[in-house]
């Protein structure tokens, strides 16, 4: 072979290496539906019998299914950060999307979101930019008679997924990694199992009207992400984020009681059909306390906050922001 045709060879090949450097993760196909309306019916049903939630996201090394998630909640996935770092248009959060996909051979699932990424790029048009300024947040400190914490008696374990499902038992991708799921319909109890980040249980008392939550194993930086994502459900923040500055450390064990009435507004914020029964009427608190209109005990997040011996103070912080500059309502057609 001649100098002349190797440096040809050799030319060919840096001509085509930005070509290969540009090329964007994508998934190998993928199908983008508007969600129908949840059945809550159905919704039961897949809860009983365990496996896959049929809300979220489940993602493996094949396969990727994005079921019932708004375009907001989709760009958590697909750029790693947090609702509340995300600036753009509030339509985004109104209507929800059923995305399933094929991953490319040899894939692995942590390819997911830069996949995600792309398709939300080339269908949906959406271009960002990123920016890091001072906004307003919530500081979680310790309150003056310090925190009324416990400790953890355990560590958190991360989620081995290699590990079998027990019966009734769910699996999801959450933005933050995997998580398994318990619930009991029968009581309306569950249980969220987040790996690192702890679990978190919740229990509906129809008797008392209120919604007990408790946490464990979690430090003061999940808990404060616990309680964004809880106040991002039920509008307490306006939008803002919950900020650690307690300087606590370790792992603790916590408990609060929401009122019913906060409970029913996260399940609609969520996207719940849930209806406003009339006093006395059918649907009433002797027949679906559920919904019915006295909302009864409990208190509001950031009174459970307090009793704790934390409290919340407006406070301003650098927050990672990515702006939306530019997105479509409707992808292009599949």
């Amino acid at each position: 072979m001649s100098k002349f045709t190797v440096m040809l060879c050799g030319l060919a090949v840096l001509a085509a290496t930005p070509a290969f450097a540009q090329t964007k993760p994508a998934f190998e196909v993928a199908t983008i539906k508007l969600s129908p309306p949840m059945d809550q019916a159905k919704l039961l049903a897949a809860l009983q019998a365990g496996g896959r939630m049929p809300v979220g996201a489940n993602i493996d090394s094949q396969r990727a299914e994005y079921l019932y998630l708004d375009l907001k909640s989709l760009m958590t996935y697909a750029y790693g950060v947090k609702p509340y770092q995300i600036t753009g248009p509030e339509w985004m959060q109104t209507t929800r999307f059923d995305i399933i996909a094929k991953m490319p051979d040899g894939s692995t699932k942590d390819d997911a979101p830069k996949m995600l990424r792309t398709l939300l790029e080339e269908r949906f048009k959406l271009t960002t930019h990123r920016a890091t300024a001072e906004h307003p947040a919530l500081a979680l400190v310790a309150g003056k008679g310090g925190p009324k914490l416990k400790a953890s008696a355990d560590k958190p374990v991360a989620i081995d997924e290699s590990t079998p499902l027990k019966p009734g038992e769910m699996t999801m991708d959450g933005p933050d990694g995997p998580m398994r799921v318990r619930v009991d319909v029968t009581t309306g109890s569950s249980v969220i199992d987040m790996g690192l980040q702890g679990k978190m249980s919740y229990r509906l008392n129809p008797a008392t009207r209120t919604f007990h939550v408790d946490f464990s194993m979690t430090t003061m930086t999940g808990f404060a992400d616990m309680v964004t994502q809880l106040f991002e459900q039920i509008g307490g923040t306006g939008g803002r984020q919950v900020v650690d500055m307690t300087g606590i450390q370790g792992n603790y064990d916590a408990s609060i009681d929401l009122s019913l009435a906060e409970l029913i507004a996260m399940a609609r914020a969520a996207g719940a059909d849930l209806p406003v029964a009339a006093p006395g009427g059918a649907g009433g608190r002797g027949n679906n306390p559920a919904v019915a209109p006295d909302p009864g005990g409990g208190t509001s997040l950031a009174d459970a906050v307090q009793a704790m011996g934390l409290r919340l103070e407006s406070r301003k912080a650098m927050v990672e922001q990515l702006i939306v500059d530019h997105i479509e309502k409707t992808p292009t057609e599949n």
